[in-house]
């Protein structure tokens, strides 16, 4: 490789995200069916499927999409919650369940900014149904975070926001994680980089329960995440009228994904990252957790002090690690990678019952009050982060309001 070309793959290297699986799943190509309406809404659209197209808007259940780069693709999003291993929108719609489908100009702005959206979507919702039918409102990884702060606000503003139901899907309520590692590196990555604008966006800034902050080297929870708990307690944490529940894409027996802790995740053998290593999270002082190079030259070694082992933690995962990997040695970067994935969202942050200091208790020997949520269920088995299972969703489908 001339010297030109690894200086190609240096600024190309950062065009590409990772991303909740949601919006991470590939492209699906096939259209969605057309709505029978569509709502323009302050900072977002909602596609409305009517289940009796005789009748309208009567039974509305409201799923708000997750984080990603740019607006939301509803042929995906459609696909993703209906094509994949169970049909959670037809299974709605035969239950006589109309289905809105919130997405957002910008996945990646403020979870306050697009909490604008929701909350119009409630309105509008409550304004055209037909009948007195309380809704289900919720939403996928960060939309169940959106949804939870809309309608918490509505009610500290005095609205009846008639909701009777609300859920989320694996979502962050106690915050995400990406390991230090992935972190650390998208900071490096020069040019066009929409792996360190994802990191950076504000949506990611929130959610994440620890940001590496390349300016600086700090590993600290960002000015952002402090905005959003304060104003998430400003209209006190959650909406106290619905029936609040949850499900989680990790286990609740405190067993890990058979990640390794502090063991080499990805081994850079091409330029222009020749040397470059990056580790899973391992605990104790001074760990190791990204030796980066570039050409061979030392740039920084990244050290995390006295975290969990988070990235075999249980709870939804994300291919992190192999989603760089990929991307580099799609463009030639030579990178071996010796392990795929990490957790995403700990199962104690998406039942909101622990912090993620403490990520490998047992949840199911916990009194579940220790929760905010009034019934929550964990997996089977640690899954993709949102994978859209039977399990879960037949839990969710138990429980839609009267």
């Amino acid at each position: 490789m001339t010297d030109q070309q690894a200086q190609e793959l240096e600024a190309r290297a950062g065009r590409f995200t990772i991303a909740a699986a949601v919006a991470a799943t590939p492209p699906i190509h096939v259209p969605a069916p057309q709505p029978d309406t569509k709502w323009d809404l302050p900072g977002g659209t909602a596609w409305v499927y009517y289940a009796d197209k005789a009748q309208g808007l009567t039974r509305p259940v409201i799923l708000a999409d997750g984080f990603n780069m740019g607006p939301t693709n509803f042929d995906a999003l459609y696909n993703f919650l209906d094509k994949n291993a169970f049909p959670l929108i037809t299974s709605l719609l035969e239950q006589g369940r109309d289905v809105l489908l919130l997405g957002f100009h910008e996945r990646s702005a403020s979870i306050l900014d697009n909490a604008e959206a929701a909350i119009a979507a409630v309105h509008q919702a409550n304004a055209e149904k037909a009948g007195d039918q309380r809704l289900m409102v919720g939403g996928f990884s960060m939309g169940g975070i959106i949804t939870r702060y809309a309608l918490a606000r509505l009610e500290h503003e005095g609205v009846d926001h008639q909701t009777g139901v609300y859920f989320s899907y694996d979502s962050p309520h106690r915050g995400s994680w990406v390991p230090i590692s992935l972190q650390a590196f998208a900071d490096i990555i020069p040019g066009d980089n929409p792996f360190a604008d994802q990191m950076k966006s504000p949506a990611a800034r929130q959610m994440l329960w620890l940001r590496y902050n390349g300016d600086t080297g700090a590993i600290e929870q960002d000015p952002l995440r402090k905005e959003l708990i304060a104003k998430l307690d400003e209209v006190g944490g959650w909406p106290a009228v619905p029936l609040k529940i949850a499900v989680a894409n990790g286990v609740g027996t405190g067993t890990g994904n058979g990640v390794d802790p502090g063991v080499e995740a990805l081994r850079m053998k091409g330029v222009p990252f020749y040397g470059t290593k990056l580790y899973t999270q391992g605990a104790g002082p001074s760990r190791l957790v990204a030796d980066l190079k570039s050409v061979g030259i030392p740039i920084k070694k990244v050290h995390t002090d006295s975290l969990p082992e988070l990235d075999g933690a249980p709870g939804g995962t994300l291919e992190g690690f192999g989603i760089l990997g990929d991307a580099l040695n799609a463009l030639g970067g030579k990178v071996e990678i010796l392990e795929r994935l990490h957790c995403f969202v700990p199962s104690v942050s998406a039942v909101d019952i622990r912090d993620l200091d403490d990520p490998y208790v047992d949840i199911n020997a916990l009194d579940p009050a220790d929760s905010n949520l009034d019934a929550f269920l964990c997996a089977s088995g640690n899954e993709p982060h949102t994978a859209v299972t039977e399990e879960l969703c037949t839990f969710l489908l138990e429980r839609l309001p009267d």
